[in-house]
């Protein structure tokens, strides 16, 4: 039809006084859809007030969010490969990986010094496993880290989806404000897969928004709008 394109095509290879048709599908050439959503689809409002501030910075929003990230771009793309890796492995947006490190450690600058731990000494490396709940694997700032940290994501990606499965990918992400559970808590509200990275699965957010018990109030909607910042800068 008008505007489409064609995926398959063939041409004829002469060899030895031999022709052979060689068939080309470019549907097979194409990248399959990652399966946990597309994250330039997951809706966000970015940083809250008090994240923003505790980085100095005017505003809130999802410009906050990206000045967060550019100021860490420096940093994370210096673990490109790391990520690069993981994310062909867990098949998650490279991005999003990006951008978890940035809100948990700043791209391991806020957590270098003191050898990869936060100055409570919980969360451990890159992307801030909780030394509570998983037991930390590898170097702070090594791929056997950001693997555990990307493989936990992916758990807990897994079992939103079981929970929702009528949700899109990108509501498994980040869920809008949504009521549930109304016979158990009429006031329960739930959260997606990132906030609950942050704040435990064992966790319901509650009726103020999903990231309402998150670290700064905003985790998935800052980590969703500083993804989309990385994806559109070579992540």
């Amino acid at each position: 039809g008008s505007g489409s394109t064609k995926t398959i095509f063939g041409f004829t290879l002469s060899h030895l006084n031999k022709n052979y048709i060689i068939i080309v599908d470019e549907r097979k050439k194409q990248k399959h859809p990652r399966r946990y959503g597309d994250i330039m689809r997951v809706e966000t409002s970015g940083a809250s007030n008090l994240t923003a501030g505790a980085d100095r910075l005017t505003g809130s929003g999802v410009q906050a969010s990206e000045k967060m990230a550019n100021h860490d771009l420096a940093c994370m793309r210096t673990y490109k490969t790391i990520i690069g890796k993981v994310a062909s492995k867990r098949d998650v947006d490279p991005a999003l990986i990006a951008a978890i490190a940035s809100r948990e450690s700043r791209g391991g600058a806020a957590i270098s010094g003191n050898n990869g731990w936060c100055p409570r000494r919980i969360g451990f490396g890159l992307m801030q496993v909780d030394k509570d709940a998983h037991t930390p694997i590898g170097a702070w700032n090594s791929v056997e880290h950001v693997d555990q940290a990307t493989g936990i994501l992916v758990d807990i990606i897994k079992e939103v989806q079981r929970d929702f499965p009528d949700w899109s990918r990108e509501k498994q992400l980040k869920a809008p404000l949504t009521y549930i559970l109304p016979k158990l808590c009429p006031l329960c509200f739930t959260s997606g897969a990132i906030a609950y990275y942050n704040m435990g699965r064992n966790v319901l957010s509650c009726p103020h928004g999903v990231d309402h018990l998150t670290t700064g109030k905003d985790y998935s909607s800052d980590v969703v709008a500083r993804a989309q910042f990385y994806k559109r800068n070579g992540f």
